[in-house]
């Protein structure tokens, strides 16, 4: 299984040498100190990916895999002890204007209106306060909540105060959009409603996106590509191509083809809580 599994990771990224790469994850391992232990625990171990621009792949896996912890590094909040990761060919060492992320909690000031929150980051910047708010307009009507401009984040619905979390983090035009789970606390209705309209938006403007999600089927629906980690310490241990012309409709999930790539998937990640 180890060696198709690298097969089929190094067949991948030979197929994305031809497109322009966006994001590249060479050898890359994170540790970080244990306080209690006085250790290091070692949460990610030698993960290589290479996502082309445009591209939108997902990060899948069991619980404490380093899902969350390889996103952290990536988005420069968490420094990675080993390997190299670049963006555009230049080495990510911190937070950048060319990275924005999107977490779980939509974390909205409450003080704050709807289009000032979606202007707050890119105000921090310095970018003048007329091209800013013209500038959330657009975002707030991608996201569909045209005529919201005005409100206050308790005034808006959950799976709306996530809608105003993803045009805040449009508006600073990122180069690689990266969404930690963004979908987890929503109810299932919203998140089937939510994963359609992130599909439609990214159809919109064609963001390079990673996407970590514990949900397989949600990860099959959104992604060019899906990324099975290893139980921790992660490491990839299968990449999927997900082979579904885009548009998408929600018809898809229940095609036999998708059931298929969601039992394919089941079973990668029920090995590593097997053994």
């Amino acid at each position: 299984m180890a060696q198709n599994s690298l097969a089929s990771a190094v067949t991948t990224e030979r197929r994305l040498d031809a497109a322009k790469n966006k994001l590249i994850a060479n050898r890359v391992q994170i540790e970080y100190f244990v306080k209690r232990t006085g250790e290091y625990h070692l949460a990610v171990e030698d993960i290589t990916l290479t996502i082309a621009e445009n591209e939108f792949v997902c990060i899948v896996g069991p619980s404490g895999c380093g899902k969350s912890t390889f996103l952290s590094a990536v988005a420069g909040l968490l420094k990675h002890s080993g390997g190299n990761l670049s963006l555009d060919g230049k080495p990510i060492t911190g937070p950048c204007k060319d990275l924005s992320v999107v977490f779980q909690s939509a974390a909205l000031l409450p003080w704050r209106t709807i289009i000032r929150n979606v202007t707050y980051g890119i105000e921090l910047w310095g970018v003048p306060k007329k091209e800013a708010l013209e500038r959330a307009k657009k975002m707030i009507s991608l996201v569909g909540l045209s005529g919201y401009e005005q409100r206050y984040p308790h005034e808006l619905s959950g799976g709306m105060q996530q809608r105003v979390n993803l045009a805040r983090a449009l508006v600073a035009d990122p180069q690689l959009l990266l969404l930690d789970e963004p979908f987890a606390a929503l109810d299932a209705q919203t998140r089937e409603m939510m994963q359609h309209e992130l599909l439609r938006i990214w159809q919109e403007n064609k963001k390079t996106a990673l996407f970590i999600t514990h949900q397989i089927n949600e990860a099959i629906y959104l992604a060019d590509r899906v990324v099975v980690l290893s139980k921790g310490p992660g490491r990839i241990k299968e990449i999927i191509p997900i082979d579904f012309p885009r548009p998408r409709d929600e018809t898809i999930k229940r095609d036999p083809k998708f059931l298929e790539y969601e039992d394919r998937i089941w079973a990668l990640i029920k090995e590593e809580s097997n053994e």
